[in-house]
């Protein structure tokens, strides 16, 4: 175990991202020619993971690889960007996750998760200290987000991503919910969540308090290479903006910067700057008490 507790702990999936690039995506039963093949980390929880770590904080992860050559890349990558990977589980018998994924030329995805050690690890012998920040999503087995969730005392975040029927117990702790608004449209629990975040691509983000808008901020222009990472970068900028004090408009509009910057980059794991310099490179944006 860590001896220092970390600004933010990821629970979730940690991916090879093998990924076709092609000029548009294939039609169901249709095969294309002339694609590009690129591998690279991945996984919505070490995207996530090693997006706190770019923005300047301190990241854990917990989660699972196999004991492969696969399992081993993705560690080696989550420690070369800074995230503390002491809880990261090595599994034998269990393959590292990983994700077919086709991008087209305006950067959009078709993708398939094969979750092998994703779906195989627990969080025993794992401690949460009591103001320690979680934050969770849903490619990692439900069980391992519920009890992440009884045992964590802190700040509680979860990305519903992959959208599925949440659990009431599980809602009820949240104290964040992350979701695009296809996903805020397939979980209809949400409207009565205390707080949810909704990214609505070009059309910027919102913030939902029981169903209610209390806050939007609209989306930076950039030019798309890749959506991948964007929205676990937005979630690990907004969960940090939110930590450091930025009212609700604010770290929408910060997250939303690292979304762009996210979209621009064609790697699963963007290269970012620290969060400090997207809060001044904001016009307008400053620290609030909520």
């Amino acid at each position: 175990m860590s001896t220092q507790l970390p600004a933010v702990t990821v629970v979730g999936s940690i991916n090879l991202d093998i990924i076709a690039s092609a000029d548009r995506l294939p039609a169901a039963g249709e095969t294309i020619g002339g694609g590009r093949l690129t591998q690279q980390p991945g996984g919505k929880g070490a995207n996530q993971a090693v997006a706190a770590a770019r923005l300047g904080v301190g990241s854990r992860m917990i989660g699972a690889v196999g004991d492969d050559a696969s399992g081993r890349l993705m560690l080696e990558s989550l420690s070369g960007a800074g995230v503390d990977t002491t809880d990261v589980a090595v599994l034998d018998g269990d393959a590292t996750g990983t994700a077919l994924i086709v991008v087209d030329g305006d950067g959009e995805n078709q993708i398939v998760v094969c979750p092998g050690a994703n779906a195989a690890f627990s969080l025993e012998g794992v401690e949460f200290g009591p103001d320690e920040t979680v934050l969770c999503q849903l490619e990692v087995g439900l069980p391992v987000v519920l009890e992440a969730a009884r045992r964590s005392a802190g700040f509680f975040v979860l990305n519903a991503a992959p959208a599925m029927d949440l659990p009431a117990e599980l809602l009820e702790r949240c104290d964040l919910v992350i979701v695009n608004e296809t996903e805020y449209e397939l979980i209809p629990a949400l409207a009565g969540a205390k707080l949810v975040a909704v990214t609505f691509g070009k059309d910027g983000s919102a913030m939902f308090e029981r169903g209610q808008k209390v806050a939007e901020a609209p989306a930076a222009a950039v030019t798309v290479a890749n959506t991948i990472g964007a929205g676990d970068a937005f979630c690990s900028a907004l969960v940090l903006g939110l930590g450091a004090g930025l009212d609700y408009s604010a770290a929408l509009t910060v997250a939303n910067a690292v979304g762009a910057d996210a979209v621009g980059d064609p790697s699963s794991q963007p290269a970012l700057a620290q969060l400090e310099e997207y809060v001044a490179r904001v016009a307008g944006v400053g620290v609030a008490p909520r």
